[in-house]
Formats: structure tokens, sequence, C-alpha cells
């Protein structure tokens, strides 16, 4: 990906890691849109940033996704990268039947959310110069949180999807993958704060260092959850990533 001079989408851009690449992508030289649900967010995000647009959108609403495609077509042309940011991440025990619903969300906004935006911009980004579409994953995609398994699973499928993503649309549109590691946000409760987790702001730098990357952005907390499998690390990387099993 060409580091500036595009016109980029954000989904979750109103805070965490969306809005921490909002800004330095902007500070790079981009054009920005950042979506989501929280308008007051998005626009304390882009306040005193003339290249940062805002619009709204509900990842897990499908009218939402298509009328926020027509807009951002319409609106921005020149629309030529889409980051797929927006996610939740909920714990669930396992052990006992119990109500769905937090599953069902993480898998309507984790996988579904990107699927849909993604089918909802191909064709527009097919045609566009230097066109990219930039998925944003998890370590736990590699080496699941048991705590939290439909997560992991979400992002285990989406690294799957953008692999097949990346084979299909080979010479049109440049596929990325980006996984972070556990980072200091807001994700869930006390995760702002939480030891042993990357600094937002540590991490957002790094990425932009490696925004040139092909197929893998991989800041070094992440690789060795990458890798884990390869190395044949798995079961001592489970156990770190999940000490209670211990």
């Amino acid at each position: 990906m060409t580091p500036s001079g595009n016109t980029i989408l954000i989904t979750g851009g109103g805070s965490g890691i969306g809005r921490a690449l909002a800004h330095r992508l902007h500070d790079a030289g981009n054009h920005i849109i950042i979506a989501g649900r929280r308008l007051d967010a998005l626009h304390e995000a882009a306040e005193g940033r003339e290249r940062i647009a805002v619009v709204e959108l509900d990842i897990a609403d499908p009218a939402s996704i298509a009328a926020l495609a027509r807009r951002v077509v319409a609106d921005h042309p020149a629309l030529n990268i889409l980051v797929n940011n927006a996610g939740v991440m909920r714990f669930e025990a396992v052990d006992a039947a119990r109500d769905l619903g937090d599953a069902e969300e993480m898998i309507t906004t984790n996988l579904l959310g990107p699927i849909r935006l993604t089918d909802a911009l191909v064709g527009h980004l097919s045609g566009q110069p230097n066109a990219a579409i930039v998925n944003v994953t998890s370590g736990l995609a590699f080496v699941p949180r048991t705590d939290a398994p439909t997560y992991s699973a979400t992002k285990a499928a989406i690294h799957s999807y953008t692999v097949s993503l990346r084979h299909r649309l080979a010479g049109r549109v440049e596929v990325v993958e980006l996984a972070p590691p556990g980072v200091q946000t807001d994700l869930t409760p006390g995760q702002a704060s939480r030891d042993g987790y990357q600094p937002l702001d540590e991490f957002a730098d790094e990425v932009i260092s490696l925004w040139s990357q092909p197929a893998e952005i991989l800041v070094e907390r992440v690789r060795p959850l990458r890798h884990a499998e390869a190395s044949g690390q798995f079961d001592q990387v489970l156990d770190r990533v999940n000490p209670a099993l211990n």
C-alpha cells in the first residue's frame, strides 16, 4: 500500500485502534473517512482535522452498510482503501448452556459485517489505483483465548476469508491482514490499562512503520501467536495465552 495520497475508509474509527490509525494516516497525507455508530465519538476524533470525514454506520445492519457504501462512493469517489476494523469482544463461559446473544452479536459484527461491507465496495475498489482492503484480525485468530471462544473464532474466520480475498483479487486489489496483539484499548472492561498489553500509541506507531508491508502487518508482539503452530510452539503459547489451563 502507498503510505500517502489515498482516500481511506476506516470502520470503528471513533475510538481505539481505528481512531489511532485514522490520525496517523491523516498526518501522513491521506484523506480519511471514519465510520461507526457513535457520531459524538466520530466528531471528536475528527475535530480539527479537515481531511477527516464522518459517516454513521451500524456494521451489524445490512441496510446501514448498503447506505454507507452508496454515500461514500458518491461523496468520496477517490476511495481506494477500506480498513475493516470495527469489532466487539465478549467473554463467555462454555461449560453450561447460556444465552447466545453475545456470540451472535460477535459473529454479526466481526464476521458478517466485514464480509458485507467488502462485498458492497469491492466493485468500486477494483477500479481504483493503488486499491487495498485491510482486514483487522487478532493474534487470537491463531491462538485462541478459551474464555473468548466466539471472538477468537470470528477472527480466525476473517483470517481465512482474507487469504481467499487476496488470492481472488490479486492484480486488482491488494488485500492485507493486520493482526494486533493485546492492545490497551476499551475493547473489553479494564483493557485500556491492562498490564502486559501493548500501549495503543506504541502499537499504532509500529503499524504505520509497517504500512507498506505486503499480505500481513505484524507488530513484534503478535509474532509468537501468528507463528505458534508453524514453530511447533502452539501448546506452549496456548498455555501462555490461557494461564488458567496450567
